[in-house]
């Protein structure tokens, strides 16, 4: 029964309403789905690129429209929303229709967001760049002035304009100008350029007029000019340290080397003088700076120089010019000395280990320039040095570590070659040889062990030069000389300790048999030269010559011999030794048959074979039982 309630109300008009109702919810529903089907494949078709950048925090996701469930039948001529009467007795009220949303927007890509990258600014060309062009300018005006300057000095000389000391004092006054024009003008705004420029300047022109005023006019004692010049660079310097300013002391020091042999007529030992006065005056500028190209430019004018006095006096045949010897001398301790001092302060410059190979280049290249004993004993200074730096100064990089030695070597070389006659040179060398590599082995050191291996190299060259293989073969071309007997010795322990200091430094790895068999060939040569001169010395030409060969096949297998006992002991080289020791055997054997068959005669052949025979037969039974006592250790255990 229906309510009295709803008696004014038209069914009929209700029924519509809630009919359309139901129709729009459901067009709205299906207007929402197609548009987020078309929002996400906008979304999928502009989504950009993950990259590199931050990614911006993710937008929160609209969650997508939930579908309703669907709406009960609804009799036609009831009203929406009103009450009906189950069979059961319940009562039903059917729910309105939820409104969806309109539109929904899908969540965004979760890859970074690519901000635009803005376009590189255009290059600025080089000359247009800060300073460039004042600076070029700056260093044209200097270089046009200093050239002026000379030409005031020495052109107008020559052309008899002015008198001497007005010359000499008009360079001196324009040089102050320049220095006071120079200092004034720094001081003003954007005025550092100009000033650095006007100032070097100067301070190069009055170096040159001093040196002007000592050497082409001869007014000054040039004791007091060295004096006074170096009071100069020192100030110019000092002003440029003042003013942190590396170009004006570079300036400085190269309008000197370039305008300076000018003024000297030449390269003279005065210049040099006058090089080496700037170079120490220029010193403590650098201390505590990275000034590396004021470095270069102190010292590489300087080398120069002396290099090509050494190149004049070597091409002249001078050989005992003391003051050309002092000034080599000079430039190695001061270079040397003050390359040093700059590394303790800072020990990645490698540009002050490369000025102590530069300063000590011209000692090395004077050998033939001095008499013997002047040119050895620079040498051997220099070696002590090198040895004395490289062992006491604990705090030496490695980089200057290898050049400092590099550079004893070869002074210790030269003064081995100077000190010694062809026969004996092979002596000293491979001496040195095994004392470095004495040291290598003992202290560890790669170093020692390679400069050592070079000196072993160098000497087995040079004995083979004096000690040729015809000499072994040939009794006519054998000689019998003690520096050949001792050299071949040291050769063979020379090549010993090389092979066994390699194994011990684990070096090589690949090589080491290689090396082994190399060292083991010169051993036995040095051995058989060694043995086949003293008994030329003792025997005389042709009975020493075939008892010096007796003897050396009687060496060879015992060095085999040796060898394969070494090899029966030792578990690290037991195979490079077994190795050696049956190459040498068969060595032995084939001198026995191939040489000394033919060479020997009467009772020395019968020795070589003899005792060769016996070693033999020693060896195999020291092996039978060797191998028969590990059978039976085995067996029992």
């Amino acid at each position: 029964m229906t309510s009295s309630q709803n008696s004014g109300l038209d069914p009929q008009l209700v029924a519509r309403l809630s009919s359309r109702f139901d129709s729009l919810g459901d067009h709205m529903r299906q207007v929402a789905v197609d548009l987020q089907t078309l929002q996400s494949q906008l979304g999928a078709a502009t989504a950009p690129a993950p990259t590199r950048q931050p990614s911006a925090p993710a937008a929160p996701a609209v969650p997508p429209p939930v579908a309703s469930p669907p709406l009960p039948p609804q009799p036609y001529g009831q009203p929406f929303g009103h009450t009906v009467r189950q069979p059961m007795g319940q009562q039903m009220v059917r729910p309105q229709p939820a409104m969806q949303p309109a539109m929904t927007y899908p969540a965004p890509p979760r890859g970074p967001v690519v901000a635009p990258r803005p376009p590189a600014p255009p290059r600025e060309p080089w000359w247009q760049r800060d300073g460039v062009i004042s600076r070029l300018l700056a260093v044209a005006g200097a270089g046009v002035t200093l050239v002026g300057v000379v030409m005031l000095l020495v052109l107008a000389a020559q052309a008899g304009w002015f008198g001497p000391p007005l010359r000499v004092a008009a360079g001196a006054v324009f040089s102050l100008a320049l220095i006071g024009a120079g200092v004034r003008v720094f001081g003003r705004s954007g005025g550092r350029i100009g000033g650095i420029a006007l100032a070097a300047t100067g301070i190069a022109g009055l170096y040159l007029d001093v040196l002007a005023t000592s050497v082409l006019y001869g007014w000054l004692d040039p004791v007091i000019g060295l004096i006074t010049a170096f009071g100069i660079a020192a100030a110019g310097t000092a002003l440029a340290v003042q003013w942190k300013s590396q170009p004006m002391a570079v300036l400085i020091l190269a309008g000197v080397a370039v305008c300076g042999p000018v003024l000297t007529d030449g390269l003279t030992l005065t210049l040099i003088a006058f090089l080496i006065a700037t170079y120490v005056a220029s010193f403590p500028a650098q201390i505590g700076r990275n000034w590396q190209l004021l470095q270069v430019v102190r010292t590489v004018p300087l080398v120069g120089a002396v290099l090509a006095a050494i190149a004049s006096a070597d091409m002249s045949g001078s050989t005992g010019d003391l003051w050309l010897l002092l000034v080599v001398v000079s430039v190695a301790v001061f270079g040397i000395g003050t390359s040093l001092e700059l590394l303790r302060r800072n020990v990645s410059d490698v540009v002050a280990t490369v000025m102590i190979a530069l300063t000590s280049l011209p000692v090395l290249v004077s050998a033939d320039v001095f008499d013997r004993a002047a040119t050895v004993a620079v040498q051997l200074v220099l070696a002590a040095a090198a040895l004395a730096i490289v062992t006491l100064v604990s705090w030496l990089p490695g980089h200057a570590r290898i050049t400092v030695a590099v550079i004893g070597a070869l002074a210790t070389l030269q003064a081995a070659v100077e000190s010694t006659t062809l026969e004996i040179r092979p002596v000293v060398l491979f001496a040195v040889a095994l004392a470095l590599i004495a040291v290598a082995h003992s202290t560890r050191s790669t170093l020692a062990y390679s400069i050592g291996s070079g000196f072993g190299v160098i000497g087995a060259l040079m004995f083979v030069s004096v000690s040729p293989p015809r000499a072994l073969l040939d009794s006519d071309h054998a000689v019998g000389s003690v520096g050949i007997a001792l050299g071949g010795i040291l050769l063979a322990a020379t090549a010993f300790a090389f092979a066994y200091v390699l194994a011990e430094l684990k070096l090589v790895d690949d090589g080491l048999q290689t090396l082994g068999v190399v060292s083991g060939v010169l051993a036995l040569y040095g051995l058989t030269a060694a043995t086949v001169t003293l008994g030329i010395g003792i025997g005389g030409q042709t009975t020493g010559f075939t008892a010096g060969h007796t003897a050396a096949t009687i060496e060879w297998m015992i060095a085999a011999f040796a060898l394969l006992a070494f090899g029966l002991r030792s578990v690290t080289h037991a195979h490079l030794a077994l190795l050696a020791g049956l190459s040498l055997t068969a060595a032995s054997i084939a001198k026995l048959f191939l040489f000394d068959l033919v060479a020997l005669d009467g009772l020395f052949r019968v020795i070589a074979f003899i005792a060769v025979g016996l070693l033999l037969l020693i060896a195999g039974t020291r092996y039978a039982k060797v191998f028969a006592d590990r059978e039976s250790a085995a067996v029992s255990s």
